[in-house]
């Protein structure tokens, strides 16, 4: 059964993937072949992370709800956050590499931000697609116990490029 939630999981995985490249695809703009990269290394991310994903026209529809969640915005405050955020994100930063070990520090920073409801709505998310700093926030997250964990992998670009509003800190 876990074998084949993990399969549908990794499945739909790809087909977000390839939807957002959809355009590109349609236009010839992209090498297919650069495409199915990007959608192979997501959906094996995503197997490995063990979290959900969610699209970005539904999380706005989350957000537009006032949905109970805890969105965290997982890129450097002074570069990225500072300038611009998803509405209501928290920052905590995450490195782009895997992280294959979690230090002392940054796992109580984490359980402190996500509470101890392990039930809650997290949604973690970084620049765009191919960044894997939300991967390892929500890997994390998962590692840590939590159960509702998704990741919103076209970040902070999409958000912008949907037109929806951001957040500045002044």
């Amino acid at each position: 059964m876990k074998a084949k939630k993990s399969l549908v999981s990794v499945l739909m995985a790809v087909v977000f993937v390839l939807g957002l490249a959809g355009a590109a695809m349609a236009a010839w703009g992209t090498a297919e072949l650069d495409t199915e990269k990007v959608a192979v290394t997501f959906a094996a991310e995503v197997e490995r992370g063990g979290y959900k994903i969610v699209a970005t026209q539904d999380l706005k529809k989350w957000i537009d709800a006032k949905k109970p969640m805890l969105i965290v915005d997982t890129m450097p405050f002074e570069a990225s956050y500072k300038k611009q955020h998803v509405p209501g994100a928290v920052q905590m930063e995450f490195p782009i590499p895997e992280m294959t070990t979690i230090d002392d520090k940054t796992k109580a920073d984490l359980q402190k931000l996500l509470g101890s409801d392990k039930d809650r709505l997290i949604v973690f998310y970084c620049g765009f697609t191919k960044c894997t700093r939300s991967h390892n926030g929500a890997m994390w997250a998962v590692k840590l116990g939590y159960k509702n964990v998704y990741r919103y992998p076209a970040g902070i670009k999409g958000w912008d490029q949907a037109g929806y509003p951001v957040e500045k800190v002044k």
